[in-house]
């Protein structure tokens, strides 16, 4: 048995805004947010070249080789 070698998980790679991303297998786009401790009151999601509206973040799960782009709101002064 190595040392070095780390506990098997179940992740999936997608592409999140033009970069490559391992997340946990079975993740939604509102757990998506949560991993990159985006505010979801801040933002909007394409997925999969559609919008996305908030209500569906739980429900839509992400697969291997999905495109999220997520567009966040900034104020200024």
């Amino acid at each position: 048995m190595q040392s070095d070698t780390l506990p098997k998980t179940d992740t999936i790679e997608i592409v999140a805004n033009g970069e490559a991303l391992l997340v946990p297998a079975g993740s939604t786009l509102a757990a998506l947010l949560a991993q990159l401790e985006l505010d979801p009151a801040r933002v909007a999601i394409e997925f999969d070249r559609r919008i996305v509206r908030r209500p569906q973040w739980d429900s839509t799960t992400l697969a291997a080789g999905s495109q999220v782009e997520i567009v966040q709101f900034v104020g200024g002064g």
